[in-house]
């Protein structure tokens, strides 16, 4: 039996920038965390005296005989590209709901490619397991998506992660101390709207619509930079964080009109009315959860005026993808 722990990730600055449409020709940069939630994939050879060939559990059970039969996209697209006909039972669990822009069906296929890799006795390295997410999710699922949440999962940490070319990315951790981050983090808030959409079909949007929004897009590749001299600056400063996300936020809603809701759009006007000085959809938008800056000393207010929507409280991790069960045996 292999259990791997993948955690979430947060991403704060250069999201748009880190499609390959744009990055292969511009260069991307995005800023983005890994935080305490994750998404569990336990896996082991199926033994041979049950009718079906594979067990594969998430939401939905399936009993399929084949790969080719399997309807989970990732699930099946993952098997293949391991090369793994044996039988196999999988079964996903996760700390927060998918589809809901904290980069869950990344953090999903890197979990399971990476227990896949312990189920054959190989070891990835995590720009291995990246790489190979990033292969499957865009050349073999074809999925709408950026190539930022395979890299953050699988690495962890607060990140600068840079894309370029063909030479794809590099992952900078943020060497800021940790009476820093600290501070980050006591500063954050994170609310789930309630509503779970579909980031591809918002992600192929803002995909078709690049060559429209280089000047947008440019921007926040630009914000990147700002944001990592503000948490290298003087700590009084951290609130110039706040209202650079919100700048951000601004730019984001204007790269297609699905980004944000009404609902949405209410909930961040409370929440600045009550003390947030700036804060963003987490992942496409549409959905999903929003993410607020906050002074400490309204966080109190912010939660009254949002009480109706969920509080997640939660901590940067810096581990990313990991093998936290090994108990190998062979298949039947």
């Amino acid at each position: 039996m292999i259990i791997s722990r993948t955690p979430f990730r947060i991403s704060f600055f250069g999201g748009g920038t880190d499609y390959p449409g744009w990055y292969k020709t511009n260069g991307g940069a995005v800023l983005s965390t890994t935080i305490n939630k994750y998404c569990y994939i336990s896996c082991r050879y199926l033994p041979g005296f049950f009718r079906h060939k594979h067990l594969i559990r998430y939401r939905i059970n399936e009993y399929p005989n084949s790969v080719g039969e399997i309807a989970h996209p990732s699930v099946r697209e993952c098997l293949t590209f391991m090369g793994i006909d044996d039988g196999v039972e999988m079964l996903h669990t996760s700390d927060l709901p998918a589809r809901s822009g904290i980069g869950s069906s990344s953090a999903f296929t890197v979990g399971f490619l990476n227990t896949l890799a312990a189920l054959k006795g190989q070891m990835l390295t995590k720009r291995q397991l990246a790489g190979n997410a990033i292969q499957v999710e865009q050349e073999m699922i074809r999925e709408n998506v950026g190539s930022q949440d395979q890299v953050a999962v699988s690495f962890g940490g607060l990140n600068r992660i840079d894309f370029n070319g063909e030479e794809n990315f590099r992952v900078q951790p943020l060497t800021i101390g940790r009476r820093k981050i600290e501070l980050l983090e006591s500063n954050l808030m994170f609310f789930f709207t309630g509503i779970s959409r579909t980031a591809s079909e918002i992600a192929g949007k803002q995909i078709r619509s690049i060559s429209e929004k280089e000047k947008e897009l440019d921007s926040m590749h630009e914000m990147v930079d700002e944001a990592v001299g503000i948490l290298n600056g003087r700590e009084e400063d951290i609130d110039d964080f706040g209202r650079l996300l919100g700048e951000s936020w601004k730019l984001k809603r204007s790269l297609t009109d699905d980004v944000s809701t009404q609902w949405v759009d209410d909930m961040y006007e409370a929440a600045v009315g009550a003390g947030a000085l700036g804060g963003k959809l987490c992942g496409a938008g549409g959905g999903g959860f929003l993410l607020l800056f906050v002074p400490e000393d309204k966080q109190s207010v912010v939660k009254e005026k949002l009480e109706k929507s969920l509080y997640v409280p939660f901590t940067f991790e810096s581990l990313g993808s990991q093998i936290i069960l090994y108990e190998r045996r062979d298949a039947n």
